[in-house]
């Protein structure tokens, strides 16, 4: 029993050494000069990934902000202002990131882009009438638009700053 329980622990340990490793490995081969930053500069430190993010949005309760860095490809960008952008996160989620206090926007050609973001993750209730204002922004039709008839919970994150890959 006590060979189990050593056993164990050993695994334990050796399996939160090598998610540790992989969040370092990605901030060490990080280089500013491979990407554009937006927004406030910030260190780059314990990248999340998608899958990592989405299992802390499923953590949060609505109210509750964690600060935290996430990597992942951007899924679309406003199309009038590029003022807000769509993040992909792991299945079909994804997060719907602003940018603090409205003070920098990204390029409106940034869709499909790699990224990395510094701000607080939040869960939201989004109401229909911003959900269409989103929508017209997104270039969606009028007939998508009329699609939205109820309140949606988004994963949602401020950024202060965005790092996007040249």
């Amino acid at each position: 029993m006590k060979k189990l329980n050593l056993l164990l622990i050993a695994f334990v340990l050796l399996s939160n050494l090598n998610v540790i490793a992989q969040s370092k490995s990605a901030a060490k081969s990080f280089d500013s000069k491979d990407y554009a930053l937006f927004g406030e500069k910030f260190k780059v430190s314990k990248i999340l990934t998608k899958d990592e993010m989405l299992k802390k949005y499923k953590n949060i309760k609505k109210g509750d902000t964690i600060t935290v860095q996430f990597q992942s490809n951007i899924k679309s960008v406003c199309k009038k202002k590029g003022c807000w952008m769509k993040m992909e996160l792991a299945g079909d989620d994804d997060s719907f990131v602003k940018f603090k206090d409205y003070g920098f926007f990204v390029p409106l050609n940034a869709d499909n882009s790699l990224a990395i973001v510094n701000g607080k993750a939040f869960v939201d209730v989004v109401s229909v009438d911003e959900l269409k204002h989103y929508a017209k922004d997104g270039g969606k039709s009028s007939a998508e638009i009329a699609k939205i008839t109820k309140p949606e919970v988004t994963y949602s994150f401020i950024a202060s700053g965005v790092y996007i890959k040249k």
